[in-house]
């Protein structure tokens, strides 16, 4: 296997602003897929398909990242890092199947498959690490700041290549079904920083534990 069969993974939901910066000259930037959604296509033929080499790369690191956060406080265990693992899975089958089934109640009909929104819903982990790897270093005042700035990211990032997907251009911008389909749109987009707090939090919410002391 050649460094050329593997996707190209990419943070542009990091720096949004760089996306496709070789068309920087462009007045407006195209978020919009390309490729045939019927088929799969690997990312680096078109850098607006979600792809799922970054969710599982990404929490995979997660759990690694918040493991040794646990371990610098003193609070590490085998169970806890199963714990951080099984959470944020059940976490993200329960916001993947709400999501879902508020579509299907709202009507909202779109070309995004299960596996694309678990792809969307999945770069949220890269933030977690962000976080994570900020407090370590800089305690509550850095978890905060990259929390600031990778929400900010993350909720711009969402919009942005969901709106293409969710927001039919050609629906009148005041219709009930549209209303329906922004107010969708935000609410996937806002909650996943509610995610990343959630699931990050508590990694530095209690003091550490000393260590027990040698007896002679």
């Amino acid at each position: 296997m050649t460094n050329k069969s593997l996707p190209s993974p990419n943070l542009t939901h990091l720096l949004p602003s760089r996306r496709n910066a070789k068309s920087m000259d462009a007045p407006l930037q195209d978020w919009s897929i390309k490729y045939n959604q019927d088929e799969p296509v690997a990312p680096r033929y078109d850098v607006n398909a979600p792809d799922l080499y970054i969710p599982i790369m990404a929490f995979v690191t997660y759990v690694l990242t918040a493991g040794i956060a646990l371990g610098i406080q003193n609070r590490f265990t085998p169970e806890a890092l199963g714990v951080q693992a099984s959470s944020v899975l059940v976490w993200l089958i329960i916001e993947v199947v709400l999501l879902l089934l508020a579509m299907y109640i709202m009507n909202v009909k779109t070309d995004l498959t299960y596996l694309d929104f678990i792809a969307y819903c999945g770069y949220k982990y890269v933030s977690m690490i962000v976080v994570i790897v900020a407090a370590m270093f800089f305690h509550s005042l850095g978890y905060y700041v990259a929390f600031g700035f990778v929400s900010c990211s993350l909720v711009f990032f969402l919009v942005r290549a969901l709106r293409v997907q969710i927001l039919p251009a050609a629906q009148d911008d005041h219709s009930t079904g549209n209303k329906r389909r922004l107010y969708l749109l935000l609410c996937i987009a806002i909650v996943q920083p509610a995610f990343v707090f959630w699931l990050t939090s508590h990694l530095f919410s209690q003091k550490p534990i000393a260590p027990p002391a040698l007896k002679l």
